[in-house]
């Protein structure tokens, strides 16, 4: 069995086991936050491997704690005077997120903690994405003042009725059932047995998609949704959340906070009338939008430019509603 390991101070591990490529997201103090070196080494193996022969399994993790807690906010900050070099790694990043969208081969992700933002787009969009009991989700840009990116106005866009404009404008945060239950990921598995399931995976030496997903199957378990979800909430959500502006949202949701047995609504607006108004508004655009305009790319749909809110990321904000 060959295996190669890379530098343990590397932010980012390469095994090869067999016919199986592991990635290892490894910033477990940072939370596994995507960086520039990040974003290029994950680019860079994605490309090789999709062209190695050998390589018929893609498995990515994170270490620590966390399997991602998104884009290196810092690296922003600290670009704001020179946005050429931010805007390069934004474009590669959403390339990679096409990538892994069209990606050839088969890929698993082993989702266990924090998975937020642009670490959520190294979760969703795989092939087999295994969430456990301590997996927490969201998409808080709004709350940030960017929007939702790296292809999440186009899932999000796909989820049950409104909850994809409820996720994208108030970050709230689906648990790993929940996840299971929406769609967002394919399985879910007690994470005592994550580290059984991994070197199972391991030992199939396949690329075959139904050999991997039975070997998944045997390690999940059902479902079953607790009544205070917010996905016990649909109703409330359509009603609101199917508004064409953000204040008629805010509005709508107001009302239905003040009726009996709302109370969960209450942290949810303070929430949302904290955050950027820009962001809210391009975030609604984009995921509402991104469900219209659909273009077919290989084996998948994608919204044009990538990523719905791409597509309006250089409009005057003063002329969203």
């Amino acid at each position: 069995m060959a295996q190669e390991t890379l530098n343990l101070e590397e932010v980012v591990l390469v095994e090869e086991v067999g016919n199986a490529r592991v990635i290892t997201l490894n910033n477990p103090k940072q939370l596994n936050v995507i960086s520039p070196k990040v974003v290029k080494q994950l680019a860079a193996n994605f490309e090789k491997w999709e062209k190695d022969e050998n390589a018929k399994l893609v498995i990515i993790k994170g270490a620590g704690r966390a399997f991602s807690a998104g884009g290196d906010l810092k690296m922003f900050y600290n670009g704001r005077n020179s946005k050429d070099s931010c805007l390069e790694v934004v474009y590669r990043m959403y390339w990679l997120c096409n990538h892994i969208h069209t990606y050839r081969k088969p890929t698993v992700a082993l989702v266990h903690g924090i998975s937020m933002g642009g670490g959520a787009s190294l979760m969703a969009p795989m092939k087999f994405s295994v969430v456990t009991e301590k997996t927490i989700f969201s998409t808080p840009e709004a709350s940030i003042g960017f929007h939702t990116d790296c292809g999440f106005s186009y899932m999000l866009s796909r989820l049950p009725g409104r909850l994809g404009e409820y996720l994208g404008l108030t970050g709230a945060r689906l648990n790993g059932k929940e996840l299971v239950a929406t769609g967002l990921a394919t399985h879910f598995v007690p994470i005592e047995k994550l580290p059984e399931l991994e070197k199972h995976l391991l030992s199939l030496n396949t690329g075959d998609e139904a050999a991997i997903g039975s070997a998944i199957k045997e390690f999940s378990t059902d479902v079953q949704i607790d009544e205070e979800s917010i996905l016990k909430k649909q109703a409330i959500i359509d009603e609101c959340f199917s508004k064409d502006s953000v204040a008629e949202i805010i509005s709508s949701f107001e009302t239905e906070a003040a009726k009996e047995g709302n109370g969960w609504i209450v942290p949810v607006l303070k929430g949302l009338k904290r955050s950027s108004p820009t962001g809210l508004k391009i975030t609604l655009r984009s995921v509402s939008s991104s469900f219209l305009f659909p273009t077919k790319v290989g084996n998948t749909f994608r919204p044009r430019y990538g990523d719905g809110s791409y597509s309006f990321f250089f409009l005057n904000p003063y002329s969203l509603s």
